[in-house]
């Protein structure tokens, strides 16, 4: 049996910060809640990222939605990546019950019931206010990326860009590139060689194949106009919270490709828009990425290394991204060591391969004088993990098995009329779900071929009397009328002389 006094002195050591923290739970020493082993989450670290893994039904979601509260209060902005669609309940207030009050008095805490400030935000149809980028806004390199093209294809890209801004074609959705993609490859490469030298257009083919993968996956809904401005994931509410902005992407499970160029898209854009902030005494924005998986599972390793750059540098933003997964075998090792809170969840060991990630889990976690990590990855219940994470001074906390508190939200999702009601009130919802088509690269190079066929065609109307009246003054020539009989005479005699009826007649004798 491990010693309680020198555990509880360890857990204060390690979970007592000098600035702003959030009480988290109680650490849990042989079974039992210790008293006084208050958990606390550090403000100031939640820009180091971090990782909540366990199996399905351990409370992984629970977790989440308790730290988005915890940041709220603190008027911390939140963004959700709402992939199951049973996260909608944070807008409502919960229910106390009898395990909820025993929970809340082993971990010295009182309940208070509370609904926060939500946005609905959609990438799709779904209820909420619209999510689009532009296609130039992506760049030519990230969208390269997104396409997955080699070297070769990624220059045509980049030189199609080039050529649209230098002649003021605006690239807003997926139908203006294939167009730009089409001309430049057909009617438009004697115009683009003139500029920008000899190309090579053998790569079209390839390029168009992956744009149309993409739409196929609902691309289309995405791209275009009105673009999402970053800073409104970033507002406050009039009570003094943060906001929480929750994506539902539950239609998205089938269509990984599309969340993950929106994750990219969106990371990037933070990274481009948001100063260096350095260290803060609270992070900017904290973004939850729900069932992470969908992100890595079908990424292209282009996009990985992309991923894992920006994951690198957007610290220095003042923004905290952490990744919501079954097993954190799920998260690339390179990402992985990037997380510096890690709440882990109990794993399940019903095969030889379980107990292998359970013992490599294990040994991704800090050495603990008080727990045999492995065997307790197995045995953690539900609402409870394993905690460590970077304190203050970026040194990683002693591994603690923690009670977590319970959410003061509703456990469970808002019914269609709920989502109704914040959607109606939303105060950008009207903006960004506004249709709009500008005049774009689409459109202009239509018209630019249309002007074109028709000014060839009125050409060609115009030299029919001038072709008509050359004709007729030909023929009018008297040497081409001299010609004209001769060749006929000698035409009609060949025919007569074929059936025994040409030339002069023999005289009898």
């Amino acid at each position: 049996m491990a010693d309680t006094t020198q555990f509880l002195q360890t857990v204060k050591e390690g979970y007592t910060f000098k600035g702003e923290s959030y009480k988290i739970g109680r650490a849990i020493l042989n079974g039992d809640v210790v008293p006084e082993a208050d958990i606390n989450i550090p403000f100031k670290t939640l820009n180091r990222h971090g990782l909540i893994a366990g199996a399905t039904g351990t409370g992984k979601t629970k977790t989440l939605q308790v730290l988005a509260e915890g940041l709220s209060d603190a008027s911390i902005p939140v963004l959700l990546m709402d992939i199951k669609g049973d996260l909608s309940g944070i807008g409502a207030a919960g229910t106390v019950n009898d395990k909820i009050t025993e929970r809340c008095q082993k971990l010295g805490i009182d309940f208070k019931p509370e609904a926060y400030p939500i946005e609905f935000l959609t990438l799709s149809k779904e209820k909420g206010t619209r999510l689009r980028a532009t296609v130039s806004e992506f760049g030519p390199v990230l969208f390269s990326k997104i396409l997955d093209l080699n070297d070769t294809q990624g220059g045509f890209v980049a030189l199609i860009f080039k050529y649209c801004d230098d002649n003021k074609l605006p690239l807003l959705d997926l139908k203006d590139f294939i167009k730009v993609l089409q001309y430049v490859s057909d009617e438009g490469k004697a115009e683009l060689e003139k500029t920008y030298g000899k190309i090579s257009t053998t790569s079209t083919g390839t390029i168009l194949r992956k744009v149309i993968e993409l739409q196929q996956q609902g691309a289309d809904l995405f791209f275009g106009e009105r673009s999402f401005d970053v800073d409104d994931l970033m507002r406050i509410s009039n009570d003094g919270r943060g906001m929480i902005s929750i994506v539902r992407v539950t239609d998205l499970q089938d269509r990984p490709k599309l969340f993950s160029t929106f994750m990219l898209q969106l990371l990037a854009e933070l990274y481009a828009t948001l100063p260096e902030a350095g260290d803060l005494d609270k992070p900017k924005l904290v973004l939850f990425i729900d069932e992470a998986h969908l992100i890595f599972n079908e990424a292209s390793t282009a996009l990985l290394n992309q991923l894992e750059t920006i994951v690198k540098l957007i610290r220095s933003k003042g923004v905290g991204v952490f990744f919501c997964t079954q097993n954190p075998m799920d998260v690339p090792a390179s990402i992985l060591a990037q997380l510096g809170l890690k709440v882990q969840h109990a794993l399940r060991a019903f095969t030889a391969a379980d107990r292998k990630v359970i013992k490599q889990t294990a040994e991704n976690y800090p050495i603990s004088n008080f727990y045999q990590t492995d065997e307790l990855l197995t045995q953690v219940g539900i609402g409870e993990a394993l905690i460590t994470m970077l304190n203050e001074k970026g040194v990683p906390t002693p591994l603690v098995h923690c009670m977590l508190r319970a959410p003061q939200s509703r456990m469970d999702v808002l019914t269609d009329a709920e989502i109704d009601t914040i959607t109606a009130a939303s105060k950008i919802a009207a903006h960004y779900n506004e249709a709009i088509d500008n005049e774009s690269a689409y459109e202009l190079l239509t018209q630019k071929l249309n002007d074109a066929a028709e000014k060839a065609a009125q050409e060609e109307d115009e030299k029919k009397p001038a072709r008509a009246a050359e004709e007729k003054g030909f023929f009018d020539n008297p040497i081409v009328k001299s010609m004209a009989r001769t060749a006929g005479n000698t035409i009609v005699r060949s025919l007569l002389g074929a059936i025994g009826l040409g030339g002069r007649k023999k005289r009898l004798f």
